[in-house]
């Protein structure tokens, strides 16, 4: 991987200074998804921030002097301070709990083409691994690899559940800028030690893992955006590559775990129609359920999804057997 620059690394460290400063005065915030910050920010009395919450969750304006120097500075030495007009600024960085833990990623609206996302589907796919975790404990000194991890929840918590098999971490990003957030963030979490990788999905890593965990863009976007773009039809075709092109990759007796979501068309299911047969062939254990029925709905007055019905979170989990047991004598199981 490339050496980061010195904006980059100040990044970095501005995130991870503020993330102590913001714990230190007991911040918290849930970030909602688009549509409802939208709403709760167009209500009366919001235009303008009057607390931590309003500036690093719901992305309002405010005024230089709402904030403390030590803060001021942090943004000010990592580039996060935009102009909002009207001798108001906005911080270009949210910061959002989960399960305790403090997570930087981008401010709202997230337009930009190096966006770095969190949302609701953030805490299902945590909360997927945390459960496949707990049925199937990571072996000792395991390696996570988080592919495309954004601001690095999933591989980030999923060594911190997994703390007592002291794993290693691998979060891998194409997004340079997704990397400097995933980095402060792993810091935060006490994981300074997570490699970091940039690159097109497997390209990016060498060798095999123990568990596989991602949350890929899954939607088709118009503007074709990194952070939510995920090719083909109905932005099915990066989580068809991640399971096709991971499967090789995981170490014997190894799991990929897959959140994505997938448009529903006339009653069927296009990324398991797509991915069946690969399943199949492998003949490795596998399942495959709906998380959440009916996400983005907004999503299905765009061109693009004028034949779905609607948009599903889905979970797909697929474990490579041990390497003393044979693969012919294993039969997928599906839920």
């Amino acid at each position: 991987m490339r050496t980061p620059t010195a904006p980059e690394i100040a990044l970095t460290e501005s995130l991870l200074r503020l993330a102590a400063w913001l714990q230190s005065r007991g911040y918290a915030f849930t970030t909602v998804t688009p549509a409802t910050q939208a709403r709760v920010n167009a209500r009366p009395g919001s235009a303008k921030a009057r607390g931590l919450r309003d500036v690093f969750g719901w992305s309002r304006p405010f005024p230089a002097t709402l904030l403390p120097p030590e803060a001021m500075d942090c943004l000010h030495a990592g580039r996060l301070l935009q102009d909002a007009g009207g001798g108001l600024l906005r911080s270009a960085v949210r910061f959002s709990t989960l399960e305790g833990q403090l997570f930087a990623h981008s401010a709202y609206p997230t337009t930009a083409e190096d966006a770095v996302f969190f949302g609701p589907d953030t805490v299902r796919f945590v909360a997927l691994i945390a459960d496949e975790l707990r049925r199937q404990p990571l072996a000792p000194g395991g390696v996570v690899l988080d592919l495309g991890c954004g601001a690095g929840p999933g591989g980030i918590m999923a060594a911190r559940a997994a703390a007592a098999q002291q794993p290693r971490l691998v979060l891998s990003d194409i997004n340079a800028k997704a990397l400097r957030f995933a980095a402060a963030n792993a810091a935060h979490a006490g994981w300074s030690m997570a490699r970091l990788a940039q690159g097109d999905l497997y390209g990016a890593v060498e060798g095999a893992f123990d568990l596989i965990v991602s949350n890929p863009p899954y939607l088709n976007d118009s503007k074709q955006r990194a952070y939510r773009h995920g090719g083909g039809r109905f932005g099915e075709a990066l989580s068809v590559r991640i399971v096709r092109e991971g499967l090789p990759r995981l170490a014997p007796g190894g799991r990929l775990v897959l959140y994505t979501g997938v448009a529903m068309v006339d009653g069927e299911d296009p990324l398991l129609q797509g991915l069946r047969g690969n399943l199949d062939e492998r003949g490795w254990p596998w399942s495959y359920r709906e998380l959440d029925p009916d996400v983005f709905g907004e999503e299905l007055d765009q061109p693009a999804y004028e034949e779905a019905e609607r948009i599903a979170a889905v979970a797909l989990v697929v474990q490579c057997p041990p390497a003393a047991e044979p693969t012919t004598q294993l039969s997928p199981a599906r839920s």
